[in-house]
């Protein structure tokens, strides 16, 4: 009953819930898969992430193959690095040879202590050995290279003892912690788009766009690490730098302390601001994807990053509460609305406008975060250069082009398929509601 109050009460959320269940079209049709190893694989994606599982699935079907494999491949590494039953004289040599496995025709892994949820993708690792295999040669290599990357960086930091007494101690330790278990995956996922020609290869290619794929990643990681801080502390784990929080306490677990409650709040506001320098290079990197599913798929995980990153903002639960999330229905409105770029960038103004409406002229970041917040709504104008005055010309740069081309290109295509399925919602609800009308007449 609570969630359906809920939904009523975010009518807004409500409908895009509906939407989502009964109206919205996958962008291409999909086939039915008679491999049995390919069909038992999505089993698998299914079973370790649901919320992965729905948007892989909708992928352009040259690609959706090849991302679900290499997202169970990194999981199954994730798997072997998480548990903590597995003797470190077992785990280190595993996961520094793990992308070798990829070379093998039959391997899997049966360690795993039995309360390790996802140990059926190590277990059934043959069968993800099958379907890899079937790959071309560079989605494969790329593959392999960032599962030779990310599993030596775990090690690393299983061999790292301060940082397994001490956890992360400078920002650029954490920048570079964040670069093994997400960044790297961003460059995995920039790479396979590249070559399957959904995204500009400049991603790669220049200098200066190739670090927008790393900020990707550590906006995803950074806004995650913020909001599992009590989550962590019961595990004993600390990913906070002591560059950051040693400004609030000299422990990181004291913030919980209720006397610490205060400082705890300028603590996460101060995590917050380190992640919002990378949200200018996230818009960037999502205006040079151009196939429709891909850019869905890259864009759907920043927004809720910054709908996450509003809700904990300044907030005291995340001191003493685990499970914190978005709404379910916000969720659902998010996926929605971010199929156009258009939506994408009003969705990124309404939750920067959110916390900058909490922030507080006594927190010790009160300027540095309102500068901050400016600098990203400027860069937003910047991409559209909307509100120029009349007769003046925009500034013709690389990134307006890209941003005018999917507002007037991109956006039109999707404009169809929101108004179809707005026609049929209204349409049902008119219905719907004169049917009631006469009822009650009767």
């Amino acid at each position: 009953m609570g969630k359906l109050t809920q939904l009523l009460s975010h009518p807004l959320e409500l409908k895009a819930v509906l939407t989502l269940k009964f109206l919205q079209k996958d962008l291409y049709e999909t086939k039915p898969i008679t491999n049995a190893d390919l069909k038992r694989s999505y089993e698998l994606l299914t079973l370790t992430s649901r919320s992965f599982a729905m948007v892989i699935k909708q992928l352009h079907p040259s690609l959706k193959d090849v991302i679900m494999i290499f997202y169970l491949v990194l999981r199954a590494l994730d798997t072997v690095e998480d548990d903590m039953s597995i003797d470190s004289k077992i785990k280190i040599p595993l996961l520094r040879s793990f992308h070798e496995k990829l070379d093998l025709k039959e391997w899997s892994f049966s360690g795993n202590a039995d309360t390790e949820k996802d140990k059926c993708v190590l277990l059934e690792f043959n069968k993800i050995l099958n379907v890899y295999h079937t790959f071309d040669d560079e989605y494969k290599r790329i593959i392999k290279d960032i599962t030779n990357k990310m599993g030596n960086g775990m090690a690393d930091y299983i061999l790292d003892e301060n940082f397994n007494l001490n956890g992360v101690e400078t920002i650029k330790d954490y920048d570079l912690y964040c670069h093994y278990v997400a960044g790297l995956v961003g460059e995995g996922l920039t790479e396979i788009l590249v070559q399957a020609g959904f995204a500009s290869k400049t991603l790669l290619t220049d200098a200066q766009d190739r670090k927008l794929m790393e900020s990707m990643g550590l906006f995803l990681q950074k806004v995650n690490i913020t909001r599992d801080y009590y989550e962590d502390l019961l595990d004993k784990r600390s990913f906070w730098p002591r560059e950051i929080y040693s400004k609030y306490c000299d422990n990181l677990k004291d913030l919980n302390l209720p006397e610490n409650q205060q400082n705890g709040i300028w603590c996460i506001n101060d995590m917050v601001l380190n992640s919002l320098s990378h949200v200018t290079d996230v818009l960037n990197y999502l205006s040079f994807v151009e196939e429709q599913s891909s850019y869905q798929f890259c864009c759907i995980p920043q927004v809720m990053a910054i709908a996450t990153m509003a809700l904990i903002f300044n907030n005291k639960d995340i001191l003493t509460k685990d499970n914190i999330k978005i709404r379910k229905g916000e969720t659902c409105y998010l996926i929605l609305k971010s199929r156009t770029f258009k939506g994408t960038l009003e969705i990124f103004d309404h939750y920067l406008k959110q916390i900058k409406a909490k922030l507080q002229v006594e927190d010790p970041n009160y300027l540095k975060l309102n500068i901050q917040i400016a600098k990203i709504q400027q860069y937003m104008e910047m991409m559209t250069q909307k509100n120029l005055p009349e007769g003046k010309e925009p500034k013709k740069t690389d990134v307006y082009l890209r941003t005018t081309r999917k507002l007037v290109h991109n956006d039109k295509i999707m404009k169809n398929s929101i108004d179809i399925e707005n026609m049929i919602f209204y349409g049902v609800v008119v219905a719907m509601l004169s049917t009631f009308v006469i009822y009650m007449k009767l």
